[in-house]
């Protein structure tokens, strides 16, 4: 009986992995295009918000709050939020995108969040090692990079992103309002998750108030990985574990509980 049990478990696992080896290809062609000049879209958006706001705040300010680099700190910012941001995007479109695949009795909805997760954070982690490889050979006295912070807050904004997405694959889909709320919602995290400032130098109260934003303490921790010198004041690692094994397995629950909802509307 055990023997047959595990029999069943490796097929089962076989076929999600075939699905979901199937469904990466198929978006990677989606999205991206058969050609290599495709995949440059991609660098796109981090590329200008940098520039953007080099442009701006070297033009007001003599030196960045960290460091000599004005791209090397705002990159910092951005690709720690790009995490978060990208992958929550993405994912979150997932069902809706891929809606006549799951007439297919062998692919499940959780089969497209996990290709969608997986090819995001691909694309993430290789758009971080362009942007962030090519700026430590150009500036000067480049940082020594202590890897495990810059790997744990890319993992904490990653899940929590997914967390999210997967909720709102459900969400979007049984309450139309609800998405467009969400997007006014989300939309200024851009502007208070410590991309283009540090909370150290932000004021009582605000400090705090910032400090709730568990993406702010995401993009405090990438940053130590590339600045020993910064103390992070404020960093409460505890505080973001808590959101994003809350905000996880609440997006699963919400997820698994509405399968045949997503297969059906």
């Amino acid at each position: 009986m055990d023997m047959k049990n595990t029999s069943v478990v490796s097929t089962v696992f076989a076929t999600h992995f075939r699905v979901v080896s199937a469904l990466i290809s198929r978006e990677m062609v989606t999205r991206f295009g058969n050609n290599p000049g495709g995949y440059l879209w991609a660098l796109l958006d981090p590329i200008a918000n940098i520039t953007f706001l080099t442009l701006i705040f070297s033009a007001i300010a003599r030196n960045p709050p960290l460091g000599t680099s004005f791209p090397m700190f705002f990159a910092t910012g951005f690709i720690a939020f790009h995490y978060y941001r990208s992958i929550e995007n993405y994912v979150s479109a997932g069902i809706k995108s891929n809606k006549t695949l799951l007439s297919y009795p062998n692919v499940a909805p959780v089969d497209v969040i996990i290709a969608r997760y997986v090819l995001q954070l691909a694309t993430t982690t290789a758009i971080a090692l362009v942007v962030l490889g090519f700026l430590m050979q150009v500036i000067r006295n480049p940082p020594v990079i202590n890897f495990f912070p810059l790997v744990e807050a890319a993992f904490l904004a990653s899940i929590m992103a997914l967390g999210i997405a997967m909720a709102n694959n459900v969400l979007f889909i049984k309450y139309r309002i609800y998405e467009r709320l969400y997007a006014v919602v989300n939309r200024p995290l851009y502007l208070i998750s410590g991309i283009f400032f540090l909370p150290d130098a932000i004021p009582h109260p605000f400090r705090e108030l910032l400090l709730i934003n568990p993406g702010i303490h995401v993009v405090m921790l990438f940053r130590q990985g590339f600045y020993p010198e910064y103390r992070a004041i404020g960093l409460d690692l505890p505080y973001v574990y808590t959101w994003v094994i809350v905000v996880f397995f609440s997006g699963m629950l919400i997820f698994r509980t509405n399968a045949a909802t997503m297969r059906s509307n």
